[in-house]
């Protein structure tokens, strides 16, 4: 009897990290707010840089941002950010670092205005996950008219690194679009 290969999106290629992450993380809906915060910060970090980079230092990061805590890291002070700045789990990056402290305080905000991160996230895509049907990643946007939307009114509301090519990686990661080609085991 022949074995069939498992048929992924191209981009988790060989790597065996990236493949656990795109064959049980990516495209997941998610509705708690310290995951959606977490995915937030290292959506950002990942800006001018690969996932793959970022996917590996993802532990790092729980550790050094006390597990996404979002009241925790909200009240980070300048020892913390230069705690952080010499910590080699992350991307030292200041003003990524920086970043992850504003969008903290900004979800507090956000948390209070509207209940929580997750209901005001869900809201660009009413609630629902959008199902696209793109067949290879060439046809997968960098952005579209909802990550634009979702970009604008979080820079409305303080946060930064959240640029629209950033806000549409997010979606893509936390559910609110499935973006896995059609001919994709995850795709169904």
């Amino acid at each position: 009897m022949e074995c069939q290969a498992v048929i992924r999106c191209e981009w988790a290629g060989d790597d065996p990290l990236m493949q656990r992450y795109h064959d049980e993380d990516w495209g997941v809906p998610i509705h708690d707010d310290r995951a959606l915060f977490e995915l937030l910060v290292l959506e950002g970090a990942q800006a001018g840089l690969s996932w793959r980079t970022v996917l590996h230092r993802r532990e790092g990061y729980r550790a050094a941002f006390d597990g996404f805590d979002i009241a925790t890291v909200a009240a980070y002070n300048n020892e913390d950010r230069e705690r952080l700045r010499a910590d080699t789990r992350i991307i030292r990056n200041r003003a990524k670092i920086a970043s992850a402290i504003t969008n903290a305080r900004a979800t507090l905000t956000i948390q209070a205005e509207h209940g929580s991160l997750d209901k005001f996230l869900w809201s660009f895509v009413k609630g629902e996950t959008i199902r696209n049907t793109f067949q290879t990643l060439a046809d997968i946007p960098a952005q579209t008219d909802k990550s634009r939307a979702m970009s604008k009114t979080l820079r409305a509301h303080g946060f930064n690194f959240v640029g629209p090519t950033i806000c549409y990686a997010f979606m893509q990661s936390a559910g609110l679009v499935n973006d896995h080609v059609t001919s994709c085991f995850r795709y169904e």
